[in-house]
């Protein structure tokens, strides 16, 4: 196969990927599906582990955040640990606890606004929901994941004649006016749309005073459940347009949540395509995929958490009594995030000697203020990685007139110590609802992350210092 049909290939591969993650239960659903197909077992937090060299387990927290490992044939306690980390969320509306709101004849669903969005472009899309149900049968309750796949919200612009200034400026209340359109109150009444009895107990607030009735009947006819059997949900607005390769030459990627479903995809990918090599590793290898990066990761389930030291720790246990402490300097995590490529038609937002490029290779980032955890060591192990891969490599860092964001890298380096580089594939229309990357992007981001997990104990035992 020539090298061009592999990068569409594994392209193609990722928008499958993306079209079915909705949410950021879906997005761990999907990467749970991957890892049982590679033979890797789910594990819980609440049981006792024992580890063995050459297993392969997973374990989940809210269902929405993920870490898997693979324990190399020559691992013990006090080794090493090769990390991938990436995130699962990504900018949204979400339906709110109670979103039922009716305006001048519509029936309408009350929305937040989550993360750090461009939310003007969540203006006259073709909408729907996905997420999850906590549903009561027979005296258990069960997390079911839920996909409307057709449009049925939408954000409508108000039209030019009643706001002059449209495009000269535009910034809409996001309480007030980014609230999406579900039915017309006129046919609600004409097509008698009212859920059956919501058979609650007294004292408990039912679905349908909470929410509208069309939208509760939509979620449990495609669960084939009754409005009594759900106790609640977390539902995600987005897009109904799927992921596509686009451009003249078929070189684009145009999806929803490039950030940070391309680095969480191409993560479990190389660690599942990397068992060949796991028989020699004396290190344990893992990707740690969290929620709610896109809000601080200051939950439960996000980076800030006491998740990935934990499962370190248990990973650690059996040797001696600071065999989890020796493993740390020994390690290694990637922090990896999507990163901002040259915009062509806004190029002096971009610092002159930094300018990345699609189809150029994945992004090295770098901030003296701390805000990627980037330094001189971690970087020149990556780039050493990178050319015994054959991987390119580029760099960026802000301009000192323009605020610079942040990921895991930081807040993962800070709590545990871990050496830590903050990298991305370059992308554009970073935070839209549709954004646009590089084909050449997802297996230049495999070749990296395979390179990483295969040679980075070799690369680590030539540091003299």
């Amino acid at each position: 196969m020539a090298a061009t049909d592999k990068v569409l290939g594994a392209a193609k591969q990722f928008i499958s990927f993306v079209n079915k993650c909705p949410s950021p239960f879906h997005a761990v659903d999907e990467v749970k599906k991957l890892l049982v197909a590679a033979g890797y077992k789910e594990l819980r937090e609440t049981d006792p582990w024992a580890i063995q060299p050459l297993d392969k387990y997973f374990l989940t927290r809210n269902q929405s955040t993920i870490i898997a490992f693979a324990v190399g044939g020559n691992f013990k306690p006090g080794n090493g640990f090769s990390i991938v980390g990436a995130h699962t969320d990504s900018p949204c509306l979400k339906v709110k606890p109670k979103s039922k709101t009716n305006k001048s004849g519509y029936a309408m669903v009350g929305v937040e606004c989550y993360g750090g969005g461009i939310w003007h472009t969540w203006f006259d899309r073709d909408l729907t929901v996905g997420g999850r149900v906590l549903v009561k049968n027979n005296g258990s309750i069960e997390h079911h994941l839920v996909h409307i796949q057709k449009p049925i919200l939408r954000v409508p612009h108000i039209a030019i004649h009643l706001m002059r200034d449209h495009n000269e400026k535009f910034g809409p209340n996001k309480e007030s006016q980014v609230c999406p359109v579900l039915a017309t109150s006129v046919q609600l009444e004409l097509q008698g749309n009212k859920q059956e009895d919501d058979k609650k107990p007294e004292g408990q607030e039912k679905q349908c005073d909470k929410h509208q009735p069309a939208l509760v009947k939509l979620i449990c006819d495609e669960l084939n459940i009754s409005p009594d059997q759900m106790m609640d949900f977390e539902l995600c607005v987005a897009d109904t347009q799927p992921a596509a390769i686009g451009g003249a030459l078929d070189e684009f990627i145009f999806a929803p949540r490039l950030d940070n479903l391309l680095n969480a995809y191409t993560a479990v990918e190389a660690l599942i395509e990397t068992d060949g090599s796991l028989k020699s590793d004396p290190n344990i290898r893992l990707i740690c995929l969290f929620d709610n990066e896109e809000v601080g990761s200051q939950s439960a389930q996000g980076a800030a958490s006491t998740l990935q030291e934990l499962v370190l720790r248990r990973l650690s246990s059996g040797g001696s009594q600071t065999a989890f402490e020796e493993a740390i300097p020994k390690s290694y995590m990637i922090s990896a995030d999507q990163a901002h490529a040259v915009h062509p038609n806004y190029s002096d937002k971009h610092e002159t000697n930094h300018q990345a490029g699609l189809h150029k290779g994945i992004v090295l980032k770098f901030n003296s203020n701390q805000r990627y955890a980037t330094t001189a060591i971690t970087t020149t192990i990556l780039r050493e990685i990178a050319l015994k891969s054959g991987c390119p490599l580029q760099d960026f860092v802000v301009r000192n007139d323009s605020p610079c964001g942040s990921t895991i890298g930081p807040i993962m380096s800070a709590k545990l110590g871990i050496p830590t580089i903050d990298i991305g594939a370059p992308q554009l229309s970073m935070h839209s609802i549709r954004e646009m990357c590089c084909t050449s992007s997802v297996s230049q981001a495999i070749c990296l992350y395979k390179g990483f997990f295969e040679k980075y104990p070799e690369v680590f035992s030539s540091l003299k210092f």
